[in-house]
């Protein structure tokens, strides 16, 4: 079977590049120059929400589905810069060639993974192969919106229309699964502050799961899971995240009802 690789990231603001594009000065606390912003970008818009390109990747998590079975992770370790974190996710790309499956990662996720790579200077040659080294890339990249190698969940069922856009807890619940837990994307950059870092990742775990079964679900609808292969597929995450330490997966399961 083709990899499937569910993805999702939790950012905060990138104060150091806020400080040089604004010359604002040393004294200012990350708490200040990310207020700073803030309030630029509410006068501007009405709204505290970041542009992509201001946006500093905190976490990244996956759910990995193969032959050899489901797994879900955080890239990384708790320690580990950004530019760790998404060189990793990009050497997966270039090792399994997997289906990348999102929910809004078309118009969130990948975007600001293109510019903080870019800052980086982060290689991604399968990536972005648009078919100049795989012949096959050429009518089914990673880049193309309408090309299925990325699946980004939310922008399909909305038929490619913002305006009918939904949020994935809501989805989530509506089809009985547990939707979101411990946090939301608005208090990240305070759990970041004070140090929840772990937090954070198990927040994002717990969203690439939800993303997941929601593509089963879609795998369902469309026909490419019969009621009986996907019913299996469910009963087998839960039994994978049974088997998995960390308290968040308890609670997980608990409101999953299993």
């Amino acid at each position: 079977m083709t990899p499937v690789l569910v993805f999702d990231i939790e950012t905060i603001p990138d104060v150091d590049g806020i400080r040089r594009l604004d010359d604002l000065p040393a004294t200012l606390t990350d708490a200040e120059v990310a207020e700073h912003a803030f309030a630029a970008r509410r006068e501007k818009t009405g709204s505290d929400f970041l542009p992509h390109h201001l946006q500093r990747i905190a976490a990244i998590s996956c759910v990995f589905r193969d032959g050899q079975g489901f797994r879900v992770r955080s890239l990384g370790t708790p320690e580990d810069g950004e530019a760790a974190l998404i060189q990793s996710f990009y050497r997966t790309i270039e090792k399994y060639t997997p289906q990348l499956v999102s929910w809004n990662g078309g118009g969130f996720d990948l975007p600001v993974l293109h510019y903080r790579a870019l800052v980086h200077g982060i290689r991604a040659s399968r990536y972005w192969d648009l078919g100049e080294d795989d012949r096959d890339f050429k009518w089914n990249n990673y880049i193309s919106r309408y090309h299925s190698r990325h699946t980004d969940l939310m922008d399909v069922l909305a038929m490619y229309q913002a305006r009918a856009n939904a949020p994935l807890d809501a989805l989530a619940k509506l089809c009985g699964f547990p939707g979101k837990l411990g946090m939301d994307g608005s208090q990240v950059w305070t759990a970041f502050r004070d140090g929840r870092i772990e937090e954070i990742r198990n927040y994002c775990e717990t969203d690439v799961v939800n993303t997941y079964l929601l593509f089963c679900r879609f795998q369902l609808m469309r026909g490419g899971f019969s009621e009986r292969e996907y019913e299996d597929e469910i009963t087998h995450v839960k039994n994978a995240l049974a088997m998995e330490p960390a308290p968040h997966w308890a609670e997980y399961l608990a409101a999953f009802g299993a």
